[in-house]
């Protein structure tokens, strides 16, 4: 399946300097670090008047999205620095099974006024499917263990 009309996934871009890698963060009305807990599956929420633009800084979680009843999972790793953004509308939560929290930042941009049931859990229709999610993990730590592997 491919990803869903309106949702991004792109590779964090960075510049040597030296020893140090510098990242540019994208732009935002606001930006917020946000903590997933280890060993957690949440509930899913939905955002009417703001895009989500989330980029993993330590640890590694599984986005869930769901669409047409349908869950898609995005795994997102400090190993393999990316942006997934997400715009209003779409239902999305987190399944962190790792023993570490996981932190992200998520650069978010403003369409209007937040709405209180914006932060406000939904109760999933479908259990999600959690070996899905592992394995979707797994194949990205796998891939980012080959690419430093050839490096």
């Amino acid at each position: 399946m491919g990803l869903i009309q309106g949702i991004q996934i792109r590779p964090l871009e960075s510049i040597q300097g030296g020893m140090a890698e510098f990242y540019n963060l994208q732009s935002s009305d606001e930006t917020m670090v946000v903590k997933v807990p280890a060993n957690t599956i949440d509930d899913l929420f939905v955002h009417r008047n703001q895009t989500d633009q989330l980029l993993v800084v330590k640890g590694s979680f599984v986005l869930v999205i769901l669409y047409n009843r349908q869950y898609q999972y995005i795994p997102l790793s400090t190993h393999v620095p990316q942006v997934v953004t997400i715009p209003p509308g779409i239902l999305h939560g987190s399944i962190n099974l790792s023993d570490e929290d996981c932190l992200l930042v998520n650069a978010l941009l403003r369409h209007g006024e937040p709405h209180l049931k914006d932060y406000q859990p939904v109760t999933k229709p479908l259990p999600y499917d959690i070996k899905q999610a592992q394995l979707s993990l797994h194949n990205l730590e796998a891939r980012a263990s080959q690419s430093l592997v050839k490096r």
